[in-house]
């Protein structure tokens, strides 16, 4: 079997190569502003919690503490939301190398451009969306 006929046996996704080249560059840029943020959330964590430590018991105020704690949680929360992004743009780079991008897991049908340049990690098209509400 010859490279180009085992290339259009596995082949699922509808669309080109030079489309899938096009959303890989839409996810890689996605991967990259998310990776800053998370390297900014991580620093403010770490920051707080160094200031956290910090504080003497009788010079703060027990309200103080209390906001500092639920901005930390707060951080966190969005930390931990960054990184499942990140997962989800990493899932979709590797269905774009196995050229499985771009097919709705529910219905199997295309899903359209649009919506995978606003959400490129998705894996359900509007239809498959919508049903699900």
């Amino acid at each position: 079997m010859t490279e180009a006929e085992k290339n259009s046996e596995e082949r699922v996704s509808p669309y080109t190569d030079e489309e899938l080249e096009y959303f890989k560059e839409i996810i890689l840029k996605k991967r990259k502003d998310a990776e800053e943020e998370l390297q900014a959330l991580q620093r403010t964590l770490r920051e707080s919690m160094e200031n956290a430590s910090d504080e003497s018991a009788y010079s703060y105020h027990m309200a103080d503490a209390g906001t500092d704690a639920q901005e930390r949680e707060k951080t966190y929360m969005l930390f931990n939301r960054t990184r499942k992004f990140v997962k989800y743009l990493d899932d979709a780079l590797t269905r774009i190398n196995k050229k499985t991008y771009g097919v709705c897991k529910v219905t199997g049908k295309k899903i359209s451009k649009g919506r995978l340049e606003a959400v490129p990690h998705t894996q359900l098209s509007i239809e498959a969306k919508l049903k699900r509400r």
